[in-house]
């Protein structure tokens, strides 16, 4: 098996053990009273405990699909976790996949096959000093640092802010995952001595933060959409500027490409929609219930 092969198998691991993760954390965060300590009670909450269980084993697959894949493969790939949601929020809430998810899903795939044949993302080289970071990562804090502001200042903006500026940390993750994972081929002192290291861990510390903030702020409607999109543009805009990893877009393959990024992100909006939909509970009459669905355990 090659090296890309491997990376896919993982990152599609990967993306299962996401859909997971998120249905199951977000009930539990969604259950703590916003009067309440969000951390408090989703520590105490068994669910949530599942959910975090699946981040890990996700993250996990996604160190492993990096060192072997670009950020530029990996990431895009995580985008069907949504296709596997799918069937999971249809079991677990007692509904049928409608013709539009399918059709959907569809749309998705091809998108996501068009950018990786006709773009054919390659790894980078090197190891980017300080410097090199610095620009790029200062506009991805300040555009995050942005979104949590609009989420303090418009509560009704909260799980759509909040999961953006999840969704761009995560991202942020990633891109340090990938250089710190090269790292270990120089040995764990290496690791350790990285500035890049501890970037990474009070980033991803950061991002599963502002993530339960997004899923008790409201619906997956609102959140999934925003840390689903955010993540990979993220981590693919560190991943071209820092990393030196490239798409082969020369001519005509630009406009494919662009058009198949379109396509992922129209589909995933619509789709994270879809999912989200289908994980909330109904009442009676078809309607999904008030607020009080947020109540303490």
């Amino acid at each position: 098996m090659t090296g890309t092969a491997v990376a896919v198998a993982c990152a599609l691991a990967a993306a299962v053990l996401i859909a997971v993760g998120s249905v199951a954390q977000q009930r539990s965060a969604a259950a703590v009273s916003t009067s309440d300590s969000l951390i408090g009670g989703v520590l105490r909450s068994p669910r949530w405990w599942a959910g975090i269980g699946g981040d890990g084993g996700s993250y996990l697959l996604q160190i492993a699909a990096l060192a072997f894949g670009s950020v530029l493969l990996v990431q895009p790939l995580l985008v069907t976790s949504l296709l596997f949601a799918l069937p999971m929020a249809a079991a677990t809430g007692g509904h049928r996949i409608t013709r539009t998810t399918w059709l959907l899903a569809a749309g998705l795939c091809v998108a996501l096959a068009v950018f990786l044949i006709v773009g054919n993302p390659t790894a980078g080289s090197g190891d980017p000093a300080a410097a090199a970071w610095a620009l790029p990562l200062g506009i991805v804090v300040a555009v995050t640092g942005a979104t949590i502001v609009a989420a303090v200042v418009a509560p009704g903006l909260r799980a759509l802010a909040f999961g953006t500026a999840g969704g761009i940390l995560y991202g942020v993750t990633a891109a340090f995952t990938k250089h710190v994972t090269d790292l270990f081929a120089r040995g764990l002192s290496a690791v350790l001595g990285s500035w890049q290291s501890w970037t990474l861990i009070v980033a991803g510390a950061a991002a599963v933060y502002l993530q339960q903030l997004a899923f008790q702020a409201g619906a997956l409607t609102a959140s999934l959409p925003a840390l689903t999109v955010g993540e990979p543009l993220a981590a693919i805009f560190l991943g071209m500027t820092v990393l030196g990893e490239r798409l082969h877009v020369d001519g005509p393959r630009l406009l494919l490409v662009l058009a198949a990024i379109a396509g992922m992100l129209a589909t995933t909006v619509a789709l994270s929609r879809q999912q989200a939909a289908g994980t909330e509970p109904v009442t009676e009459s078809g309607t999904t219930p008030p607020p009080e669905t947020r109540r303490r355990r």
